[in-house]
């Protein structure tokens, strides 16, 4: 079900410089966004999900960006799947890279804990899953599986055929990832209408929903470049999170 990951680090040339937002550039998004999801598979409604962006200071006092995402399945999918997930990632807003991430997963009969801290000025990452702790390299700009849609918010220039290459650490191992944009497209939701760059996310590990391949997300041009719709397949039929609050005629934060 859901349990947003995307993911990036690494950007390849191919972003020509007048398409590429500056990493110093104003964020699109603002302390307070809240973004609200529906969740369907196969027409019916198997839960909702929300992200939610806090601006605040490290123990250093460092100003950090705060990503909190939930995702729970509705009454009538609990009944043979129940989904509760709940993770955290912080941010130094300076270099935009994670200094911590915390993801509970609760799917069906999988219940595992996970904990990183990042200590990116030494290439390594301490990871614990399920209270087993242990000491692993990371790239230099590796990011976690939740700060990484921000960061494609942030830098991917939405023009067709512009391209990332990423690099996320996601349950003890770095793993690449492409994100491509494949094409402008007006869409209309419970939102309103609007112009919206269609991305597709080559993923190589299970994401935002137990997807069996890529996911597709839909992020609005305007200045916020908020995900509108995210879609990807499931083992049976497909998944769709919808965007129901947080955006256009919707309340926004």
């Amino acid at each position: 079900m859901v349990a947003w990951i995307l993911v990036p680090t690494v950007l390849r040339a191919e972003a020509e410089p007048q398409g590429r937002p500056s990493v110093s550039a104003p964020l699109p998004f603002a302390d307070g966004e809240r973004l609200a999801y529906d969740v369907t598979w196969l027409g019916m409604r198997a839960g909702i999900a929300t992200m939610i962006v806090q601006e605040g200071h490290d123990d250093r006092g460092r100003q950090q960006l705060t990503f909190r995402m939930t995702a729970r399945s509705s009454p009538t999918v609990t009944k043979f799947y129940p989904v509760d997930n709940r993770g955290v990632s912080q941010v130094d807003l300076e270099s935009f890279l994670p200094t911590h991430m915390t993801f509970a997963r609760r799917e069906g009969k999988r219940f595992n804990d996970f904990d990183y801290t990042f200590r990116h000025h030494e290439g390594l990452v301490t990871a614990v899953k399920d209270g087993k702790t242990d000491e692993l390299p990371i790239p230099p700009d590796a990011q976690d599986a939740m700060s990484c849609l921000y960061y494609v918010r942030k830098v991917l220039p939405f023009v067709p055929g512009k391209t990332l290459t990423m690099t996320v650490h996601h349950d003890k191992k770095n793993y690449k990832m492409d994100v491509r944009v494949e094409a402008l497209e007006t869409v209309e939701g419970r939102w309103g209408k609007a112009e919206t760059a269609r991305v597709v996310v080559i993923m190589p590990f299970q994401g935002i929903f137990l997807n069996e391949g890529n996911i597709r997300v839909w992020f609005t041009l305007d200045e916020r470049r908020v995900p509108v719709r995210m879609k990807a397949k499931v083992v049976v039929g497909s998944i769709v999170a919808e965007l129901t609050d947080g955006y256009g005629t919707a309340a926004r934060p």
